[in-house]
């Protein structure tokens, strides 16, 4: 791979195929492809990636393992240090992640970065909206060096403190697993956190796979009350798509949310906390 220079300084949480094209030689790529089906993700980028994509391992580096805490609770930091600098990533490295989702899986690892104080920017629409030749040849990185880092915890929720009415709570899942008319294995049961309201992340993308234009989406969260991040609570089926929404929020200019990312999957699995469906 080669080594990287200059890096390239990214403010917003998502850049489109024009300015990674320009920044190439500045920034690591990333391949953050994962699918909750178990589909192989590794299968995925071997078949076809963004030229120089180091490919990373959601189950290996971006989750915990998963039990108490949900389907992906977050991986301890050492194990997110060891992941990144075994990929070419350091404390000074300017990264880009895409996945073929329109950006909703890769979300996981910009906001990550991003939580911790480094460069990270969602591709905007994905593999899809790359211009240009894809390969198939895996990339060895040279190893980087990256600080672990604790989660900051004024950016992450328990499921404790949810019923806090200060707050909005938005579930980034698609409608029918919100209302509880769908179950999918990884729900515990069916319908959502109790007073949350739906804001669904895909919803932001046109068909294409790439972010609508900001006034209406905007407007989609205004339509369900939130006006400032500062007052909402992401969550989702496990702490993934969930990121997402937070990245939208602040590439909107609404400021800084914060994520629960045990999901529904944590907090379904305790029958004692308060749950809702939409009939």
């Amino acid at each position: 791979m080669d080594e990287i220079r200059c890096p390239a300084s990214i403010a917003a949480p998502f850049v489109d195929w024009t300015w990674l094209a320009r920044h190439r030689s500045e920034v690591v790529v990333a391949d953050a492809r994962w699918y909750l089906d178990g589909s192989s993700a590794r299968t995925a980028y071997e078949s076809g990636h963004i030229p120089g994509a180091v490919f990373v391992d959601h189950d290996a580096w971006l989750s915990g393992e998963a039990g108490e805490g949900g389907l992906n609770p977050l991986p301890d930091p050492a194990v997110f240090a060891q992941g990144m600098s075994s990929l070419g990533i350091g404390d000074d490295t300017t990264v880009v992640a895409y996945d073929d989702a329109g950006g909703v899986i890769a979300a996981r690892l910009v906001w990550m970065l991003r939580a911790l104080g480094r460069n990270a920017a969602l591709l905007d629409g994905g593999l899809s909206a790359w211009v240009g030749p894809l390969e198939a040849q895996s990339i060895e990185p040279t190893p980087a060096v990256f600080t672990p880092s604790a989660w900051p915890e004024e950016l992450i929720v328990g499921p404790d403190q949810l019923q806090d009415a200060s707050i909005t709570v938005i579930d980034a899942r698609n409608p029918d697993r919100f209302d509880g008319t769908l179950q999918v294995p990884s729900d515990p049961r069916p319908g959502h956190i109790s007073g949350a309201v739906n804001v669904p992340c895909r919803a932001h993308l046109n068909s294409n796979g790439q972010l609508k234009p900001m006034d209406e989406i905007r407007d989609a969260f205004a339509s369900v009350g939130v006006l400032n991040a500062a007052d909402v609570v992401s969550y989702c089926g496990s702490g993934v798509t969930a990121c997402h929404n937070l990245l939208t929020l602040e590439h909107a200019g609404l400021g800084i949310g914060r994520l629960y990312p045990g999901g529904w999957s944590e907090y379904a699995l305790d029958p004692n906390r308060p749950a809702a469906t939409t009939e």
